[in-house]
C-alpha cells in the first residue's frame, strides 16, 4: 500500500475548502489532512464543523499563525499548502521550505519582486519543491489552444489578443475584499491576471520581455461613485438600509457559508468581507491595458475590466499559417457564495481555427465538469491523486509562479512610471 502524503494548510478562508475538501473526500487514499494554520481561531473552527457535517471527517489539529514552526515540528507533514492572503504567501512558503516541506500555493505565488526573489532564492538554497495551482491551465479548451499551437496548427505565433472581462458580480466582489488593498493583492494585474499571463506563456511556448501597461481605478469607488451622481453611500452592505438598494451590496447574514466564516470570526482580526465597493480606500485598479514583448518576439495585448455586464473572455492568436479565436462565457460568482464548482464554470465555449488560405473551422473539444472550464477536478487529481502522463506539462512549478506574477508586477511598475519595464530588471533566476 502507498504511504499517504501528509498536508496542513494555512489559511482557512474563501480558498480553502477546495483543497482541504478534496484531501479528505476523493483523495483521502493517498493523502492526508493533519492540521490548520490561520489568525483566526473562529475560522479554523468553522472549518474544522465542515469536516465534521459536510465531510465526516474527524477535526484537525488548529495553530495560530504565529505556532507555523510548532506545527510543523509537531504534525511533520510533506507539504504545505498555503491559501492565506496574497501578501503573506512568501512568509509560509519560504518557512516551510526552510524546515524541509514542500509547498503548495495558490495563486498569485506572492505580490512583488523582492518577495518573488526570496522565495526562488530559497527554492534554490533548500532543493524544496513549490507547486502553483493553475488550474486554468487544465480546462479541456485551455488544452486544446496548447495542442492546436503545438502542432503548429497557425505557424508561429506572432501575436495574442487577450480580452478578460469580470462581470460586476464577480469582479465588484474584489472591491469588497482585501483585495481592494494592493499591498494585500498586488492589485488585479497580479492577483487575478496571473492566471491569463501564465496562459499565455503556457500557450506560446515563452516568458515575457518586456512590459508597457496603463491602469486607473474608473468605476468603484466613493469619487466615481459621486461623478456618476450617487448621494448615498455605506460603509459595508450587512443590515444596512441604504446599502438594501444598491445592486453591489453583499449580505453576509443571508449566506449562512459566508456568515459563519467571516461575519461570525470578524471580532478577532477585525476583517470585514462586505465593504461597500463604492467607499473610500481602494487603491487597486478596475480598468487596465497591457502590452507584452516575449523572449520569442511575440506580442500580447491585454485588457482586464471589471464592471462588465457578462463574465468571459475573448482571444485571438495571429500566426504565420493563420489564426485562431476562441471565446468563452463563465458563469459569475462570489467567492465562497455557493457551489465551488460554480466558480469560473463555463456556459458556453467556442474555438475556431482561420486558415490563411483555407476555409474557417470550428474544433471540437472534450466537456469539462467542475469548476474553472473543468479544470479543477484534473488539477487535483494531478496534486493530490495519481498523475497521469502529461505531453502538455501542465503542472506549474516556482518558475511558471514567478514568470506568470512578473508581467503583472512589471506592469503595475509601469502604470507607476510611465515607461517599459523589463523583466529582467526585477528579479534574477538561477541557472
Amino acid at each position: 500500500m502507498t504511504q499517504k502524503k501528509k498536508y496542513v494548510l494555512v489559511g482557512t478562508g474563501g480558498r480553502a475548502e477546495f483543497f482541504y475538501s478534496a484531501i479528505v473526500t476523493q483523495f483521502k487514499e493517498t493523502s492526508e489532512l493533519l492540521a490548520f494554520c490561520d489568525i483566526n481561531q473562529t475560522r479554523m473552527d468553522y472549518a474544522n464543523r465542515m469536516l465534521q457535517e459536510k465531510y465526516d471527517h474527524a477535526p484537525v489539529k488548529t495553530y495560530k499563525s504565529d505556532e507555523f514552526d510548532r506545527m510543523i515540528a509537531e504534525m511533520k507533514p510533506d507539504a504545505v499548502v498555503v491559501t492565506s492572503v496574497d501578501r503573506t504567501h512568501h512568509t509560509y512558503i519560504i518557512r516551510a521550505m526552510e524546515l524541509g516541506c514542500d509547498v503548495i500555493t495558490e495563486k498569485p505565488m506572492t505580490v512583488d519582486e523582492d518577495k518573488c526573489q526570496q522565495i526562488l532564492d530559497t527554492v534554490e538554497r533548500t532543493g524544496k519543491n513549490v507547486r502553483v495551482t493553475f488550474n486554468y491551465r487544465y480546462a479541456p479548451h485551455h488544452t486544446k489552444a496548447r495542442e492546436l499551437i503545438a502542432d503548429g496548427t497557425i505557424g508561429k505565433v506572432l501575436s495574442v489578443h487577450f480580452e478578460w472581462l469580470l462581470s460586476t458580480k464577480h469582479g465588484g466582489d474584489y472591491f469588497r475584499r482585501w483585495h481592494r488593498d494592493k499591498r494585500n493583492s498586488g492589485g488585479l494585474l497580479v492577483h487575478k491576471s496571473t492566471h491569463h499571463f501564465d496562459l499565455v506563456n503556457f500557450w506560446i511556448g515563452s516568458e515575457p520581455e518586456s512590459v508597457f501597461a496603463f491602469g486607473d481605478l474608473l468605476f468603484y469607488g466613493r469619487e466615481n461613485a459621486e461623478q456618476r451622481g450617487v448621494t448615498k453611500f455605506y460603509d459595508r452592505g450587512t443590515n444596512n438600509v441604504v446599502a438594501a438598494e444598491d445592486p453591489f451590496a453583499l449580505q453576509l447574514d443571508t449566506n449562512p457559508h459566508l456568515k459563519a466564516m467571516y461575519l461570525d470570526a470578524e471580532h478577532e482580526d477585525g476583517y470585514r468581507r462586505d465593504q461597500s465597493v463604492f467607499s473610500d480606500g481602494i487603491n487597486i485598479e478596475d480598468t487596465m491595458g497591457v502590452l507584452v514583448r516575449y523572449k520569442n518576439k511575440a506580442v500580447l495585448t491585454y485588457s482586464l475590466n471589471c464592471y462588465m455586464p457578462w463574465e468571459g473572455y475573448r482571444i485571438a492568436f495571429n500566426g504565420t499559417k493563420g489564426r485562431i479565436e476562441m471565446v468563452v462565457g463563465e458563469k459569475a460568482y462570489v467567492n465562497s457564495g455557493g457551489d465551488k464548482a460554480q466558480e469560473g464554470a463555463v456556459k458556453h465555449r467556442s474555438i475556431q481555427v482561420q486558415p490563411m488560405f483555407g476555409k474557417p473551422y470550428e474544433v471540437e473539444v472534450a466537456e469539462g465538469k467542475g469548476g474553472h472550464g473543468g479544470g479543477d477536478p484534473i488539477l487535483l487529481n494531478d496534486i493530490f491523486g495519481t498523475p497521469v502522463e502529461d505531453r502538455f506539462n501542465r503542472a506549474a512549478n516556482h518558475i511558471d509562479g514567478a514568470r506568470s506574477i512578473l508581467t503583472g508586477i512589471a506592469a503595475n511598475r509601469s502604470i507607476r512610471k510611465g515607461e517599459a519595464v523589463r523583466i529582467d530588471d526585477l528579479v534574477q533566476f538561477h541557472s
